[in-house]
């Protein structure tokens, strides 16, 4: 393995979709949501190291969580988590993190990705992050990786890249917000489009350019404090700092402003994982279309479902077609899948009539 490679992945998120499996206590990248006897957050590190030394993998994940972090990832150490004191979006968790790896390795190249992430071919995917760490080593440019749309998604950003490019690499024209049907449709039809996966390669040196460059306010309220980095007195520091920082996005506040962006499109099968019917659709199915996860079932006339169980529960269905059915301790959800973008704003209503106890 190369030793100027390294890792961080963002697994700070509380994933409100899948509720009530995801809660602010356990989020989903802590849970076993595929049933493989792995959770989301050990599966995408087991993935990265085969490509990266696991010394060199950093979690970016908030205060509550660490001990989790620790518990699922016993090949890291406490240094290798980095933890959020607010939640600030992805440019200041992703700033500091780079800082942190720059101090240790000037030379370093970074990958920056989620933690919950569906890759089914591994040995694609490390061919293509190894294609952009070589690109990003020969020059001065920021890559991402895009995923080639198989359906006009509204729920994804997309990536359009230039279209008198031959290269496998090419420039990136813009990056689009989430848009309309008709617009995902015009996309597809144009034929340079690709969803935002949220994966990005650059080198340290690259990233904290770019920062310096386009968020210049934020990166000096890091840089300012670089000799805390990496020592005993860096959790103070964050702690003082960091909430002063800029809430945005690396997209917002970088991406789509440097002119230095490139896209290599995805040879590897990617899914999200954003909710409950991103799940049912990469989960085998029964000879009903039923996905099930962790529960032993007795089915009839139950069709097209997402049946999911937290300890192995017998669920007995009849007559129940297209429906979430999660049993977790104490709550029980059952709900329309074409309705499944409203449970983040059911949690809304779960709060205001119960406080906090089951979020």
């Amino acid at each position: 393995m190369n030793n100027n490679y390294y890792a961080v992945i963002m697994a700070g998120g509380i994933g409100s979709r899948f509720w009530p499996m995801s809660t602010q206590e356990f989020p989903k990248q802590f849970h076993d949501m595929l049933g493989t006897g792995q959770t989301l957050l050990q599966k995408t590190f087991s993935r990265l190291n085969k490509i990266i030394p696991s010394n060199n993998i950093y979690i970016l994940t908030n205060e509550r969580y660490l001990d989790l972090t620790l518990k699922q990832l016993p090949a890291i150490t406490k240094d290798q988590v980095v933890l959020e004191p607010a939640m600030r979006n992805t440019a200041p968790c992703i700033l500091l993190s780079a800082l942190k790896i720059k101090k240790e390795n000037p030379n370093a190249l970074m990958l920056v990705a989620p933690s919950d992430h569906w890759i089914e071919d591994e040995a694609a995917f490390a061919n293509d992050v190894q294609a952009c760490f070589d690109a990003a080593q020969r020059k001065d440019i920021l890559l991402t990786l895009g995923i080639e749309p198989t359906f006009p998604n509204t729920g994804y950003g997309y990536i359009e890249s230039e279209k008198c490019s031959a290269s496998a690499i090419k420039p990136v024209s813009q990056f689009r917000e989430k848009p309309n049907y008709e617009t995902a449709k015009q996309f597809l039809a144009e034929g340079n489009f690709l969803w935002n996966a949220g994966i990005f390669i650059w080198s340290a040196k690259s990233i904290t350019a770019s920062f310096e460059k386009y968020l210049s306010a934020m990166n000096a309220l890091f840089a300012d404090g670089m000799a805390n980095l990496n020592t005993a007195n860096e959790k103070q520091f964050i702690e003082n700092n960091y909430p002063q920082a800029e809430n945005i996005s690396i997209d917002y506040g970088i991406l789509e402003k440097a002119d230095n962006v490139f896209v290599k499109k995805a040879t590897f099968d990617w899914n999200d994982l954003g909710t409950w019917g991103a799940l049912y659709d990469k989960l085998e199915k029964d000879e009903n279309s039923n996905a099930i996860v962790n529960a032993n079932t007795l089915l009839d006339k139950a069709t097209g479902n997402m049946i999911f169980s937290d300890r192995k529960k017998l669920v007995v269905l009849n007559g129940i077609e297209d429906y979430i059915v999660v049993d977790k301790e104490d709550v029980l959800l059952l709900f329309p899948k074409k309705k499944e973008q409203d449970i983040k704003e059911l949690l809304k209503e779960v709060s205001k009539k119960f406080d906090k106890k089951y979020l």
